[in-house]
Protein backbone atom coordinates (compact mmCIF):
# COMPACT_ATOMS: atom_id res chain seq x y z
CA UNK A 1 0.00 0.00 0.00
CA UNK A 2 2.97 2.44 0.68
CA UNK A 3 4.61 1.73 -2.74
CA UNK A 4 1.37 2.45 -4.33
CA UNK A 5 0.84 5.61 -2.40
CA UNK A 6 4.18 7.01 -3.16
CA UNK A 7 4.13 5.64 -7.17
CA UNK A 8 0.36 7.73 -7.22
CA UNK A 9 2.26 10.78 -6.08
CA UNK A 10 5.16 10.43 -8.53
CA UNK A 11 3.25 10.16 -11.19
CA UNK A 12 0.87 13.56 -9.81
CA UNK A 13 3.83 15.44 -10.11
CA UNK A 14 4.81 13.94 -13.28
CA UNK A 15 1.43 14.71 -14.87
CA UNK A 16 1.66 17.94 -13.11
CA UNK A 17 4.97 19.33 -14.75
CA UNK A 18 6.78 17.39 -12.34
CA UNK A 19 5.68 20.23 -9.64
CA UNK A 20 6.89 23.87 -9.88
CA UNK A 21 9.23 25.63 -7.97
CA UNK A 22 5.99 27.83 -6.46
CA UNK A 23 3.44 24.85 -5.59
CA UNK A 24 6.51 23.86 -3.44
CA UNK A 25 6.70 27.44 -1.90
CA UNK A 26 3.22 27.41 -1.37
CA UNK A 27 3.50 23.94 0.69
CA UNK A 28 6.06 25.10 2.45
CA UNK A 29 4.37 28.49 3.64
CA UNK A 30 1.41 26.14 4.27
CA UNK A 31 3.31 23.46 6.24
CA UNK A 32 5.40 26.58 8.40
CA UNK A 33 1.94 28.81 9.29
CA UNK A 34 0.65 25.11 10.23
CA UNK A 35 3.93 24.77 12.74
CA UNK A 36 3.53 28.04 14.20
CA UNK A 37 -0.01 27.98 14.67
CA UNK A 38 0.65 24.56 16.84
CA UNK A 39 3.36 26.25 18.73
CA UNK A 40 1.62 29.07 19.71
CA UNK A 41 -1.45 26.99 20.58
CA UNK A 42 1.23 25.22 22.97
CA UNK A 43 2.44 28.18 24.05
CA UNK A 44 -0.73 29.51 24.95
CA UNK A 45 -1.37 26.13 27.41
CA UNK A 46 1.84 26.84 29.00
CA UNK A 47 1.22 30.13 30.03
CA UNK A 48 -2.54 29.44 31.43
CA UNK A 49 -2.41 31.66 34.67
CA UNK A 50 -6.24 31.68 35.37
CA UNK A 51 -8.86 29.41 35.04
CA UNK A 52 -11.90 30.31 33.48
CA UNK A 53 -13.91 28.44 35.72
CA UNK A 54 -11.92 29.34 38.26
CA UNK A 55 -11.54 33.14 38.32
CA UNK A 56 -10.27 35.31 41.31
CA UNK A 57 -13.82 37.18 40.64
CA UNK A 58 -15.88 37.02 38.85
CA UNK A 59 -17.41 40.28 36.57
CA UNK A 60 -20.60 41.56 37.71
CA UNK A 61 -22.16 40.69 34.31
CA UNK A 62 -21.45 37.46 34.59
CA UNK A 63 -24.47 34.98 33.46
CA UNK A 64 -25.58 32.31 36.54
CA UNK A 65 -28.10 29.79 36.97
CA UNK A 66 -29.54 29.54 40.39
CA UNK A 67 -31.31 25.45 40.09
CA UNK A 68 -34.68 25.43 43.07
CA UNK A 69 -34.27 21.87 44.04
CA UNK A 70 -36.37 20.13 46.26
CA UNK A 71 -32.88 19.31 48.51
CA UNK A 72 -31.65 23.60 48.28
CA UNK A 73 -30.75 25.74 46.06
CA UNK A 74 -27.60 25.16 43.33
CA UNK A 75 -25.69 28.49 41.78
CA UNK A 76 -23.94 27.68 38.66
CA UNK A 77 -21.81 30.35 36.53
CA UNK A 78 -22.54 30.41 32.78
CA UNK A 79 -19.44 30.38 29.86
CA UNK A 80 -21.67 31.55 26.74
CA UNK A 81 -18.33 32.70 25.13
CA UNK A 82 -16.78 29.11 25.10
CA UNK A 83 -20.08 27.18 24.88
CA UNK A 84 -22.51 29.39 23.18
CA UNK A 85 -25.13 27.22 22.39
CA UNK A 86 -25.26 24.76 24.93
CA UNK A 87 -25.20 28.48 27.61
CA UNK A 88 -28.30 30.23 24.82
CA UNK A 89 -30.06 26.82 25.02
CA UNK A 90 -30.28 25.62 28.81
CA UNK A 91 -31.04 29.44 29.47
CA UNK A 92 -34.09 29.07 27.11
CA UNK A 93 -35.40 26.36 28.45
CA UNK A 94 -34.88 27.63 31.96
CA UNK A 95 -36.94 30.92 31.35
CA UNK A 96 -39.42 29.29 29.29
CA UNK A 97 -40.32 26.83 32.70
CA UNK A 98 -38.97 23.41 30.54
CA UNK A 99 -36.87 22.43 33.52
CA UNK A 100 -39.63 22.87 35.98
CA UNK A 101 -40.68 20.05 37.90
CA UNK A 102 -38.03 17.88 36.32
CA UNK A 103 -36.23 14.99 38.33
CA UNK A 104 -32.81 14.69 38.53
CA UNK A 105 -33.30 11.40 36.83
CA UNK A 106 -29.95 9.60 37.26
CA UNK A 107 -27.40 9.97 39.79
CA UNK A 108 -24.12 8.19 40.61
CA UNK A 109 -22.01 9.31 43.55
CA UNK A 110 -18.47 10.43 42.93
CA UNK A 111 -19.50 10.39 39.58
CA UNK A 112 -22.55 12.87 38.40
CA UNK A 113 -25.84 14.26 38.60
CA UNK A 114 -28.18 14.04 35.76
CA UNK A 115 -31.12 16.29 34.68
CA UNK A 116 -33.38 18.03 32.26
CA UNK A 117 -35.33 15.09 30.52
CA UNK A 118 -39.17 16.60 31.17
CA UNK A 119 -39.92 12.69 30.61
CA UNK A 120 -38.14 11.60 33.83
CA UNK A 121 -36.17 8.65 32.34
CA UNK A 122 -33.49 9.49 30.48
CA UNK A 123 -35.02 9.12 27.12
CA UNK A 124 -36.40 12.12 26.78
CA UNK A 125 -36.36 15.68 26.05
CA UNK A 126 -35.01 18.29 23.14
CA UNK A 127 -33.09 21.32 22.70
CA UNK A 128 -34.70 24.38 21.46
CA UNK A 129 -34.15 23.57 18.03
CA UNK A 130 -35.86 20.42 17.82
CA UNK A 131 -33.01 18.71 16.66
CA UNK A 132 -29.49 17.71 18.20
CA UNK A 133 -26.91 20.14 18.23
CA UNK A 134 -23.02 19.34 18.20
CA UNK A 135 -20.52 19.27 21.62
CA UNK A 136 -19.01 22.43 21.84
CA UNK A 137 -15.50 21.43 23.35
CA UNK A 138 -12.96 24.17 24.72
CA UNK A 139 -9.48 24.36 25.54
CA UNK A 140 -10.47 26.38 28.32
CA UNK A 141 -13.24 24.60 30.41
CA UNK A 142 -13.17 21.31 32.03
CA UNK A 143 -14.65 18.46 33.50
CA UNK A 144 -13.72 19.42 36.86
CA UNK A 145 -15.87 18.61 40.10
CA UNK A 146 -19.04 21.05 40.32
CA UNK A 147 -19.14 21.33 36.22
CA UNK A 148 -22.25 21.62 34.05
CA UNK A 149 -22.36 20.15 31.01
CA UNK A 150 -24.38 18.48 28.62
CA UNK A 151 -25.96 15.31 28.06
CA UNK A 152 -25.29 13.21 24.84
CA UNK A 153 -25.83 9.87 23.10
CA UNK A 154 -22.33 9.10 22.12
CA UNK A 155 -23.33 10.35 18.78
CA UNK A 156 -22.66 13.42 16.64
CA UNK A 157 -24.66 16.32 17.14
CA UNK A 158 -26.89 14.80 20.03
CA UNK A 159 -27.13 17.36 22.82
CA UNK A 160 -30.79 18.08 23.51
CA UNK A 161 -32.12 19.13 27.29
CA UNK A 162 -30.04 17.12 29.12
CA UNK A 163 -27.44 18.13 31.43
CA UNK A 164 -25.36 16.75 34.34
CA UNK A 165 -23.06 18.08 37.39
CA UNK A 166 -20.02 16.47 37.97
CA UNK A 167 -20.22 15.27 41.57
CA UNK A 168 -16.10 13.69 41.71
CA UNK A 169 -13.72 14.80 44.26
CA UNK A 170 -11.01 12.29 43.24
CA UNK A 171 -10.06 11.59 39.66
CA UNK A 172 -10.47 8.15 39.03
CA UNK A 173 -8.17 7.71 35.59
CA UNK A 174 -4.47 9.37 35.04
CA UNK A 175 -3.96 12.80 33.79
CA UNK A 176 -3.14 13.84 30.51
CA UNK A 177 0.50 14.82 29.98
CA UNK A 178 -1.10 17.41 27.53
CA UNK A 179 -3.07 19.13 30.18
CA UNK A 180 -1.65 23.01 30.71
CA UNK A 181 -0.39 22.59 34.12
CA UNK A 182 -2.56 24.82 35.98
CA UNK A 183 -5.43 22.56 34.61
CA UNK A 184 -3.67 19.41 35.97
CA UNK A 185 -3.06 21.09 39.72
CA UNK A 186 -6.82 22.21 39.34
CA UNK A 187 -7.88 18.51 39.05
CA UNK A 188 -5.77 17.42 41.32
CA UNK A 189 -7.20 20.02 44.29
CA UNK A 190 -10.92 19.43 43.60
CA UNK A 191 -11.18 16.19 41.29
CA UNK A 192 -13.29 15.72 38.26
CA UNK A 193 -14.30 13.22 35.49
CA UNK A 194 -11.14 14.15 33.13
CA UNK A 195 -11.47 11.29 31.05
CA UNK A 196 -14.61 13.24 29.49
CA UNK A 197 -12.82 16.02 28.28
CA UNK A 198 -13.40 16.58 24.91
CA UNK A 199 -16.86 14.48 24.61
CA UNK A 200 -19.55 16.77 26.35
CA UNK A 201 -19.61 20.34 26.39
CA UNK A 202 -19.32 21.83 29.77
CA UNK A 203 -20.63 24.99 30.05
CA UNK A 204 -21.06 26.14 33.51
CA UNK A 205 -19.74 25.71 37.24
CA UNK A 206 -21.35 25.39 40.49
CA UNK A 207 -20.08 28.49 42.55
CA UNK A 208 -22.21 27.81 45.29
CA UNK A 209 -24.74 24.56 46.80
CA UNK A 210 -21.73 21.98 45.74
CA UNK A 211 -22.90 20.46 49.27
CA UNK A 212 -26.40 20.57 47.98
CA UNK A 213 -25.22 18.62 44.99
CA UNK A 214 -22.86 16.36 47.44
CA UNK A 215 -26.33 15.86 49.04
CA UNK A 216 -28.38 15.13 46.03
CA UNK A 217 -25.60 12.32 45.03
CA UNK A 218 -25.40 10.79 48.39
CA UNK A 219 -29.27 9.46 48.15
CA UNK A 220 -30.35 6.08 48.16
CA UNK A 221 -30.54 5.10 43.94
CA UNK A 222 -32.59 2.10 42.39
CA UNK A 223 -30.74 -0.46 39.39
CA UNK A 224 -31.45 2.44 37.12
CA UNK A 225 -29.46 4.66 39.34
CA UNK A 226 -32.34 6.50 40.15
CA UNK A 227 -33.55 8.24 43.03
CA UNK A 228 -35.56 6.46 45.18
CA UNK A 229 -37.07 9.36 46.13
CA UNK A 230 -37.71 11.91 43.58
CA UNK A 231 -35.20 14.97 43.95
CA UNK A 232 -37.11 17.94 41.84
CA UNK A 233 -35.73 20.84 39.85
CA UNK A 234 -38.55 22.97 41.26
CA UNK A 235 -37.20 26.13 38.68
CA UNK A 236 -34.34 27.99 37.74
CA UNK A 237 -33.25 31.14 37.72
CA UNK A 238 -31.30 33.55 35.31
CA UNK A 239 -29.91 35.85 36.91
CA UNK A 240 -25.99 37.57 37.36
CA UNK A 241 -23.31 37.41 39.52
CA UNK A 242 -23.68 41.17 40.58
CA UNK A 243 -27.37 40.51 41.45
CA UNK A 244 -26.71 37.27 43.83
CA UNK A 245 -23.39 38.58 45.58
Amino acid sequence: MKKFWIGFLCLGILLSGCGSSSDEDTKEDDTADTTKKEEKKEEEKKELTELKQFPESFADDTQVAVFHTSKGDITVALFPEEAPKAVENFVTHAQEGYYDGVIFHRVIADFMIQGGDPEGTGMGGESIWGEGFEIEASDELYNFNGALAMANTGQANSNGSQFFIVQASTLSSSLDNSLPQLVKEKYQEVGGANWLDGDYSVFGQVISGMDIVNAIAAVETDENDKPVEDIIIQSITITTYGEIK
